[in-house]
C-alpha cells in the first residue's frame, strides 16, 4: 500500500528541510522528541522511539528519503519508506510525503501524517 499527503507551508523549503533532519528542530515542529542527523546512512527515531528508520537520500532544501517503521510493525514486516519533498511556490512551500511499502493495515498513517506532522508544523513555522 502506498499514499501521497501534501500542504503548503508559509517558509522557505531549505528551513523546513533543515528542522526535519535536525533533533531539536524535528522535536519543535512535531512536538514529539527526536534523534536525527543530517547524514546519508544515519539512523533516527521520533516520537519518543516509536518511529525509526535510516536517511538513504538527502538532497538539500529539495529532497529526504527515508526506510520508516513504527513499533506497531510485526518484526517479519520489512520497513516501509518515506519521500518527502520541497518545492516553492507562490505561498511557501509545498511539502509533499509519498508513503509506500506498508502493509495494507497501516491506513492510518495517512491522517497520522497530517494530524502529527503537517498541522504542527503549519503552526510551528507560520506562528
Amino acid at each position: 500500500m502506498e499514499f501521497k499527503v501534501s500542504t503548503v507551508i508559509k517558509a522557505p523549503a531549505g528551513k523546513i528541510y533543515a528542522a526535519w533532519l535536525n533533533s531539536k528542530g524535528h522535536a519543535a515542529m512535531t512536538g514529539g522528541t527526536a534523534k536525527i542527523t543530517p547524514m546519508v546512512g544515519a539512523e533516527f527515531e521520533a516520537w519518543d522511539g516509536y518511529i525509526r528508520g535510516k536517511n538513504l537520500i538527502l538532497e538539500p532544501g529539495k529532497r529526504i528519503v527515508q526506510s520508516w517503521r513504527t513499533t506497531e510493525f510485526a518484526k517479519e514486516e520489512k520497513d516501509s519508506q518515506i519521500e518527502v519533498t520541497f518545492e516553492k511556490t507562490a505561498a511557501g512551500t509545498k511539502v509533499t510525503l509519498h508513503h509506500t511499502g506498508l502493509s495494507p493495515h497501516a491506513t492510518e498513517y495517512k491522517q497520522g501524517w497530517v494530524d502529527n506532522y503537517f498541522v504542527p508544523m503549519k503552526k510551528y513555522f507560520e506562528g
